[in-house]
């Protein structure tokens, strides 16, 4: 068959594409080499288009995510820095669960609360510089400044490398150019290498900080996975975040009677997040898996040794599970979405996003009732990436 993937309307809307697959059947092989992560070379995948069998993947230990151990003895022409290649994203338990649990404490409820006045300012702050009256673009102008700054200051980073730190980041993400990709991955660790080294002299009370400490302090974290696991949560901690805020504007933008209902109902924002998750995916494709053994998957067998791609966006579109699932609607429970995966690689950080998300689309709504697109839908641009969907730039009249 031929990879749907490879056609320049999908870029635009995926979701006709991934309707047609889940209809052949929810789990297919696909070309030998079409939807392998960068650096996986000719190794034929699988991909799990429908939302029982994306949740069943999730969920199965015999799906590894311990890419060292996949692509050992591989040959590759990539040199991703091993704090990227090998993050807590790229490991199975008892390593995950270690890692997970020293990070789980800064992401609970509680402890974003305390974040909520921090995020507020900054986003009022914001929005203070947007021009009245003139075109604007909301993805520079919000969702991407907001969630850096918030993570910047979870984890400690000065304000002066914020801006460098966000350009790494995006690069990373950076489809088609591999050698960005891989110059991105050895800028970002060897600042936050710098980073570490700063703060062992002058100590704060960052997320950073309490890290270094569970280091030193013995508690089984080598240094490669303090530098590990803090360029993942600077570049997990925006990104994703980044595409929900530019996504969920985008939705409400195109369905003017929702957005209505939220402009004169903004108590109701916290409940239709899950809703605008469900509806466009900030990321379409979970992160890389391969089977550890034969296995059955939504009536395919799948063998052992190969990478099977869980297309979280097409899950959430998935008829069988949300009914008329190409409609928007905010009334509707879409609390088991899969946007923020599944399992125990289920997002730490979701509580954090929707703290995010909720401040801002209600200052927004607050600040500018009568915002709208400025371009129609079809000129907008996305982000030209595989993992996550996001645009590249939403330009609005506020």
């Amino acid at each position: 068959m031929t990879d749907p993937t490879q056609d320049p309307r999908f870029l635009q809307d995926p979701y006709p594409a991934y309707a047609a697959m889940r209809a052949t059947c929810p789990v297919q092989p696909m070309p030998t080499g079409s939807t392998g992560p960068a650096g996986s070379g000719k190794h034929s995948s699988y991909v799990v288009t429908g939302y029982a069998e994306a949740r069943e993947a999730l969920a199965d230990a015999r799906l590894s995510k311990d890419t060292a151990a996949f692509f050992a003895g591989k040959a590759s022409r990539r040199r991703l820095h091993p704090a990227v290649a090998h993050n807590m994203l790229a490991g199975d338990p008892p390593q995950h669960t270690r890692l997970r649990k020293l990070v789980t404490k800064a992401f609970t409820t509680g402890a974003v609360k305390e974040l909520r006045p921090f995020i507020a300012r900054v986003t009022d702050e914001l929005l203070d510089q947007w021009p009245s009256g003139e075109q604007f673009d909301f993805v520079a102008g919000l969702a991407v400044p907001l969630p850096v700054s918030v993570i910047c200051e979870l984890l400690g980073v000065p304000e002066a490398d914020r801006a460098d730190v966000r350009r790494w980041s995006a690069e990373l993400f950076a489809a088609g150019e591999p050698d960005v990709i891989d110059a991105a991955s050895h800028a970002l660790a060897e600042y936050m290498t710098g980073l570490i080294a700063a703060k062992r002299l002058e100590p704060g009370s960052s997320l950073l900080d309490r890290l270094i400490s569970a280091r030193d302090g013995g508690d089984q974290l080598s240094e490669e996975e303090l530098v590990s696991l803090a360029v993942l949560l600077l570049v997990a901690g925006h990104e994703t975040t980044t595409n929900f805020l530019g996504n969920a504007v985008l939705a409400l933008l195109q369905h003017p009677a929702e957005l209505n209902r939220l402009r004169g109902n903004p108590d109701e924002v916290p409940a239709v997040l899950d809703e605008l998750l469900r509806y466009e995916s900030p990321v379409s494709t979970a992160t890389f898996r391969f089977t550890t053994e034969d296995l059955t998957l939504g009536g395919t067998g799948i063998p052992a040794g190969v990478p099977v791609h869980v297309s979280l966006g097409a899950a959430n579109r998935d008829p069988e599970r949300f009914p008329a699932p190409d409609l928007l609607d905010l009334d509707r429970d879409a609390s088991a979405h899969l946007s923020f995966g599944h399992g125990i690689h289920r997002c730490v950080g979701a509580p954090l996003a929707r703290a995010e998300a909720e401040i801002a689309l209600r200052a927004v709504l607050a600040r500018f009732p009568g915002i709208r697109l400025a371009v129609p839908p079809d000129q907008l641009t996305w982000r030209r990436t595989r993992l996550v969907r996001g645009l590249a730039s939403l330009p609005v009249l506020a």
